[in-house]
């Protein structure tokens, strides 16, 4: 694949995935809406585990806290702040797998990648987060995570599995409704990308070995570089944005956009 595409590819990826807008409806409709070749799942994956380093990196603070906290949860103790949040990080990522396997075995992944399907989710769920975060109280932090918020946020997380939903977006939607601030929302939203991109990454390892592909392994692997760079800038421009500014411009951006899809789709 040429190296502007691929630029292209990551650079959309980086900049959306974690901002409310959807990556994976933007990775869709690249192709659909310029013409260029499908990058394809391996490549949409790849740019994904290429911002996973970039909100490692950025929230290392509580991934370290976490990762910690995941050797004593191994060992069934919770009793410690980093074996709390593994645990809770553990519940909210059950939703998502379950119902992504379940998408991909009856194949309906197939019939979510459209133009229509990702128009309607950008003008629905940008309401729906502009409802959240005008109407909710911002009195909860990120140490007030529990269990029963993991498994809600869980659940919300799920949605993001139809294109044009946003991952972040979603998770953050339900973090407001919970009366977690913007910046606390926001951190959690990412702090759940994590497992779950982790373990697109691993399907991806297993798919992109067992092809042999050496030349797609290649592209992805560059395209994950680009989208790490562009990821981390974004993530750093959002959380800075966050402390004096609603998430009012994503959903306005959301509803523009949805409206002219929508447009496009039935036309």
């Amino acid at each position: 694949m040429p190296l502007f595409h691929l630029f292209l590819i990551a650079v959309i990826q980086g900049i959306t995935e974690f901002l409310p807008i959807s990556s994976s409806g933007h990775l869709i409709l690249l192709p659909q809406l310029t013409g260029m070749d499908d990058q394809g799942i391996v490549l949409d994956v790849a740019v994904h585990v290429g911002t996973l380093f970039a909100v490692v990196l950025y929230f290392w603070s509580d991934v370290r806290i976490a990762l910690i906290g995941t050797g004593r949860l191994i060992r069934g103790k919770v009793d410690t702040q980093g074996a709390w949040l593994a645990l809770c990080l553990a519940i909210a990522t059950v939703p998502v797998i379950l119902c992504g396997i379940a998408i991909k075995l009856t194949g309906l992944d197939a019939y979510l990648r459209s133009i229509a399907v990702i128009g309607w989710t950008m003008l629905i769920f940008g309401l729906v987060l502009y409802w959240a975060d005008q109407n909710s109280p911002e009195t909860r932090e990120t140490r007030d995570w529990s269990l029963k918020h993991a498994v809600i946020m869980g659940l919300w997380q799920a949605i993001a599995l139809i294109p044009g939903t946003s991952r972040s977006g979603i998770t953050m939607t339900g973090g407001r409704f919970l009366g977690y601030t913007r910046e606390e929302a926001a951190r959690i939203s990412m702090l759940m990308s994590i497992p779950t991109i982790a373990a697109s990454g691993l399907v991806l390892g297993v798919d992109v070995i067992g092809l042999s592909d050496w030349s797609l392994a290649r592209d992805a692997l560059i395209a994950a570089v680009f989208a790490f760079v562009s990821a981390l800038i974004a993530l750093a421009a959002m959380m800075y944005f966050l402390k004096t500014i609603s998430f009012t411009p994503y959903v306005v951006y959301r509803v523009i956009l949805g409206i002219i899809l929508l447009a496009i789709a039935y036309s």
